[in-house]
């Protein structure tokens, strides 16, 4: 099975920092049809985000919750899917209990795709990671996944910082999800 593994905030809809309200989201111009081609192309797509603005006291997990229906809404009027959402509330060291704890959901760990792969009866044979900061490449990177640096949201500024080996490291530096999804349907592994 086909799966490209999305993260939210800077990739498919713009970074505002903390999003906790439908008034604040943005969805990246070219976002919807990203995923419609990567649905065309046979994969399932699956968002796996960190939300640690729940642990923080700044939303609640509703609030999450409705942003990601919202998403979902505004994708499948155009004919876009998104097979699953899967988000992570907790923080390590700051915040509020229960969210306050080491976790093995908070991303670079594997735990957001485990769970969706085993929620959804998802048994990954080539998958990619889509992101925009040095945590999802590590994702990827610990999930076997093939790993996608978009310059949205946080992507510019990650790219700038990493190291020439951090660099071997990534798949494809694309412009934004669109050209992420154009490259990933046209990879050979």
């Amino acid at each position: 099975m086909k799966i490209v593994f999305l993260d939210r905030d800077g990739v498919i809809n713009e970074e505002v920092g903390y999003l906790s309200s439908l008034q604040d989201l943005q969805i990246i111009p070219g976002a919807v049809q990203a995923v419609k081609l990567l649905n065309d192309c046979g994969f399932q797509v699956v968002v796996v985000t960190n939300q640690s603005g729940v642990a923080r006291g700044f939303f609640e997990e509703f609030q999450v919750q409705a942003l990601h229906q919202a998403l979902n809404q505004m994708l499948a009027a155009e004919g876009a899917r998104v097979t699953g959402w899967y988000y992570c509330p907790h923080h390590p060291t700051e915040g509020r209990p229960p969210y306050n704890i080491p976790c093995d959901c908070r991303k670079p760990g594997p735990g957001l795709v485990k769970r969706a792969c085993e929620e959804l009866g998802l048994v990954p044979q080539v998958s990619f990671v889509v992101g925009d900061t040095w945590r999802d490449m590590e994702l990827a990177l610990n999930v076997q996944a093939v790993p996608v640096l978009v310059r949205t949201g946080h992507g510019q500024r990650t790219l700038n910082a990493l190291t020439q080996d951090q660099l071997k490291l990534i798949g494809y530096v694309a412009k934004d999800l669109l050209e992420a999804a154009q490259w990933i349907c046209g990879y050979k592994a």
